[in-house]
C-alpha cells in the first residue's frame, strides 16, 4: 500500500475542469515531482489531496484512510503537510513564534533547536517579525513550519519560485538532507533541474492530464518531450 494513493481525481473551479481523471501515487520515503508548465494542474493537485479543494470524483487515500472528503487542518492531524506557494507565514509574529505555533497541536514536535539546526539562518533571525524576513528567509520559515510538525508527507508547492540561486541551493540542501532521513515529500516546481535532482520519480500534468509517469532519467532522455511540455531546450 502507498502511503499516498490519488485514484482518479476529477477537481473543478465552479464550472471549469481542471483535472481530469488524475492518478498517482507516492511510497514512503520518496521523493515525488509534479512537473508541468503553468496552468497545467499541479497547484490543483496538491490542493485537491489537501482538502482544500474537493475532487467532484475519485478517491484519495493517505495511510489507508480515505481523505477525500475530509476538511484540511484534519488531513494536517493525520501527517499530512502543505507548504503553499503563497508561505502564509505570520507577518506580525516573530520567526520563533511562528515555528512554536505550528508545534501546538502536533504530536511529536521538533524541538526549537533541531529547526534552528536545519536552518541557521532562522536561529540568526528568530527574534524578527516575519514581515522583516526576505523571501528566501519567510521560505525557510514557512518549510519550517511544516517540517516540526514531523509530517508524514510534506508537499512543497513551488518553493523556489523567485528566489536567488544562492537560496535556491540553500534550500535544495535542506530538501535533499530531509529527504536522506526519510522525509516523504512531493515537490511541485518550475526550476525543472532543481526537481529532477531531488525527485525519485516523477509525474508531468498537461491540461490536467497526467502526461508522463516515470524516473528522471527516463525523462531527461526524452528531449522532444521536455521541450514540448515543460520548455526546456534540449
Amino acid at each position: 500500500m502507498s502511503l499516498l494513493e490519488v485514484d482518479k481525481i476529477n477537481t473543478y473551479y465552479g464550472e471549469a475542469h481542471a483535472l481530469f481523471d488524475v492518478s498517482l501515487h507516492v511510497e514512503q520515503h520518496e521523493v515525488v515531482a509534479l512537473l508541468g508548465r503553468n496552468g497545467a494542474g499541479k497547484s490543483t493537485t496538491l490542493n485537491t489531496v489537501m482538502g482544500v479543494l474537493a475532487p467532484k470524483s475519485g478517491a484519495i487515500r493517505f495511510a489507508g484512510a480515505a481523505v477525500a472528503s475530509l476538511p484540511p487542518y484534519e488531513i494536517a492531524q493525520r501527517g499530512l503537510q502543505l507548504v503553499p506557494e503563497e508561505r502564509r507565514i505570520i507577518g506580525g509574529l516573530t520567526v520563533e513564534e511562528n515555528i512554536v505555533l505550528a508545534t501546538l497541536t502536533a504530536e511529536k514536535p521538533w524541538p526549537l533547536e533541531r529547526a534552528y539546526e536545519m536552518f541557521p539562518r532562522l536561529a540568526e533571525r528568530k527574534r524578527n517579525r516575519g514581515r522583516e524576513l526576505s523571501g528566501g528567509e519567510q521560505q525557510m520559515l514557512a518549510i519550517a513550519r511544516a517540517l516540526v510538525r514531523e509530517p508524514k508527507m510534506i508537499l512543497l508547492d513551488e518553493p523556489f519560485e523567485g528566489l536567488a540561486p544562492i537560496i535556491v541551493q540553500d534550500l535544495i540542501g535542506v530538501c535533499r538532507k530531509t529527504a536522506e532521513a526519510g522525509q516523504t515529500i512531493v515537490i511541485v516546481e518550475q526550476n525543472v533541474e532543481a526537481a529532477l535532482g531531488l525527485a525519485h520519480r516523477c509525474y508531468v500534468l498537461n491540461n490536467g492530464h497526467v502526461v508522463f509517469e516515470g524516473r528522471p532519467d527516463a525523462l531527461r532522455k526524452d528531449t522532444d518531450f521536455m521541450h514540448r511540455h515543460l520548455g526546456v531546450e534540449a
